[in-house]
């Protein structure tokens, strides 16, 4: 079961309970077995958000430059193109990055992700443009920011996920900062696949 607090704040709640860029939140339960940050700025990388979702034996996943910053008890670093395994979840790291704005560079070595849970092979996409390295992913269920701006516009978003030929697609990075529901409505058009616009919680 997916849940979106908005931006790109997501709850996957299944065998394992995992969160990806916790930000905001109203509540805070369940607890993470993981919680996965895609990059440092204030609105995916929340010492705060973390530290309520953290009990002691959850693993934060993040990039090495928002260790310092989240002080998690049981943290490890990941750089793109890196993976690791936590209970017999298999956790992959791809780049997310901009093409022509400067607010995601790729020599950050932020990242999006990709995993498995109960047989759905997962993409949260980080803050990102469509970059050429998505054409090589897999996945069953995409999440993509779609509100331009920071990250790629709702008919960019489409065309990456026409590359990525997923079951599902899920709109994120809107409705917050920037992009609306009108953004999301034009990415579900565009998309051949199932696209399961979320409301907030």
């Amino acid at each position: 079961m997916i849940h979106w607090f908005g931006h790109a704040s997501f709850l996957f709640n299944g065998s394992k309970i995992i969160y990806t860029d916790p930000w905001e939140l109203k509540k805070f339960e369940p607890k993470a077995d993981i919680i996965l940050i895609t990059h440092e700025h204030y609105d995916h990388c929340s010492p705060n958000d973390v530290a309520k979702l953290s009990k002691p034996e959850t693993i934060v996943i993040a990039p090495e430059d928002c260790a310092a910053k989240l002080k998690a008890k049981n943290i490890k670093t990941l750089k793109p193109g890196e993976s690791t395994t936590i209970d017999g979840i298999k956790v992959e790291t791809v780049l997310a990055y901009n093409l022509n704005k400067p607010f995601h560079k790729k020599s950050n070595n932020w990242i999006g992700y990709i995993f498995t849970l109960d047989g759905q092979r997962i993409y949260q996409a980080g803050d990102t443009d469509a970059i050429p390295e998505m054409k090589q992913i897999k996945a069953d269920v995409v999440l993509v920011p779609i509100g331009g701006t920071y990250t790629m516009t709702a008919k960019e978003a489409a065309e990456a996920v026409s590359w990525i030929k997923p079951k599902i697609a899920i709109p994120m990075h809107w409705g917050k900062i920037v992009g609306n529901i009108e953004d999301a409505e034009t990415f579900k058009k565009l998309v051949k696949c199932e696209v399961q616009i979320l409301k907030a919680e």
